[in-house]
Order: structure tokens, then sequence, then C-alpha cells
């Protein structure tokens, strides 16, 4: 057995820092493969930070969140609790919920406002530039919330850190460890992650005010529109419960990586489709003049 196979499939007696060591591990693998809890949530806040900096923040912020719901989840997992994931699908409502914090945070982005039903995006059609605003600020505060409401999604690694490694430390003080420690290993990643996609943002040769604008442009319409489809995937899933079971397997032994499933689906549709789609689409529209960007009044 390699060593990726050992901590996919932990066997046997474990010491506590192995333990820990096998978490960590866990979550490097959990946060830099296209998990739907995580990849549109950080590429949504770090892109619209448009910077290193800021999009290091929106994955630390993030992770923090996501790092508490972990240690909370190995601790029930340790005392027998958690074995309400074994009988119910929380997908379906895990979505819904993440969908509407997602579109929420969106809404207040592109419209200045928390609440605001814009389904379909529409533009004038003049023949001179549009002269449009800066959309606002991307609420970081609002990741830490994102982090705990998608730590109540349920996968493989989670499984692994509940069932397998919670229920093997030495007593229930020690509980939340492998929760911490998996936390932690995703945090790293998503700080990486997050790191890249807002540096990517300074790359791009344009004043300060079209790089704002674009990167807010980008992180509302991820967050509006892939939290629109966060939720009816939800919807679709607790309707359609079979749904939640769809896979096609690639061969790969990875989590995340081992099937296109509705999860993989929703990655790459939120961050490719949306989040790149609608990046590709501003910057087009600015190199070709077809928008002027002004400061917010």
């Amino acid at each position: 057995m390699n060593l990726l196979q050992y901590i996919l499939s932990p066997t046997g007696t474990l010491t506590l820092a192995s333990i820990i060591f096998i978490s960590y591990i866990l979550g490097i693998l959990h946060g830099i493969t296209p998990d739907e809890h995580t990849w549109p949530i950080t590429f949504s806040y770090a892109v619209g930070k448009y910077s290193t900096k800021g999009g290091l923040l929106a994955g630390l912020l993030f992770s923090l969140g996501f790092t508490i719901q972990r240690a909370f989840l190995t601790t029930i997992g340790y005392i027998g609790l958690a074995k309400i994931y074994q009988v119910y699908n929380l997908d379906g409502p895990v979505y819904i919920v993440v969908g509407i914090l997602m579109a929420i945070a969106g809404s207040y982005v592109l419209h200045g406002k928390y609440i605001h039903i814009h389904l379909i995006p529409t533009r004038r059609h003049t023949e001179e530039a549009e002269r449009v605003e800066i959309p606002k600020d991307v609420p970081l505060k609002m990741t830490i919330i994102h982090g705990l409401v998608a730590g109540f999604g349920f996968g493989a690694y989670a499984s692994i850190i509940t069932f397998i490694l919670a229920p093997k430390v030495p007593s229930l003080i020690y509980a939340p460890l492998p929760g911490l420690f998996f936390g932690l290993g995703t945090m790293t990643m998503q700080v990486i992650l997050g790191a890249f996609f807002g540096g990517m943002m300074r790359k791009m040769g344009y004043t300060e005010n079209d790089i704002k604008f674009v990167g807010s442009k980008t992180a509302g319409s991820t967050l509006y529109y892939g939290g629109i489809a966060f939720s009816l995937i939800g919807l679709l899933i607790i309707f359609m419960p079979s749904v939640d079971s769809f896979a096609i397997s690639t061969g790969l032994s990875i989590p995340n990586l081992n099937a296109i499933d509705i999860g993989f689906i929703l990655v790459i549709f939120v961050v490719g489709a949306i989040g790149i789609g609608s990046l590709v689409k501003t910057v087009w529209d600015l190199r070709k003049g077809k928008l002027k960007v002004m400061d917010r009044k």
C-alpha cells in the first residue's frame, strides 16, 4: 500500500500524531482538488479583491469558518452523533443555504443591495461606450459565514476524518483535532489559490479603476448566478435524490477527481462558465471600448 492509499484508507491502530498528519494531508488534497464547497466561493471573493493580498485574505477567512465547523464535525463524530449523515442526505439543504448566501453577497456587489431579483443581465446597445460605475466592494466578512455553512457539506474527505480518524483519538478532548488540522490543510491550499486568483487581476495592464471593475463584476456575477445555480441544484436533489448519486468514473482514486458528479459539474459551471466567462467578457468589452469605467459616486 503506497502513502496516498494509506492516507485515503487509514487502517489499524493510529497514534495521535499520525491522525493529525493524515488529517492535514487530507485537508491539502481537499483544498487543491475542485470541490464545490470551496473553489466557487474562494474564486469569487479572491477575484473580487483584485490583488494577491486580498485573495489571500479571502482564502484565509473562508477556511477559518470551514475549520471551525470541521472541528465541531469530528467532535460529534467521536461521540457518534455524526451518524445523522449516514441516515439523511443533507447535500440538498446545504446547497440551497450556500446558494442563498452566495446570491445575497452577489446582489450586494452588483446592485448595492442584498436583495435584488435580476435573473437575466441586460445592457443598453449604443454606439458610444456605456458608462458604468465600479460595483460595490466584495464583503469579505461574509466568507467566514460561507465557510461555516459549507462545512456542513459531506463528502469522501469528511467521511474519513469523521468516521475513521475521529473515533481513533485517545479521548473526547482530542476529538476536534482531526477536523481542526483538516481545516488547516484546506486553509493552506485555499490561501494559495485565493492569492493566485486575486493576483492574476494585477497582470491585465489596465487602469486601477478597470481592474477594480473587472474584479468586482466577475465576483458579483459568480456569486449571484452561481448562488442561483447552487440553490436550484439543491432543490433538484431534495426532490430527486438520485441526482446526487450520478457519477461517471474517471479511473482516479483521489476524491473530487475520481468521478464526474454533480459537485464536479457545479465547480466547472460556476467557476468556469460563470466566473471565467464573466471575466473574459468584461475584459473583452473594456478592450473593445464598449465600457467606460467611472468611480462610484
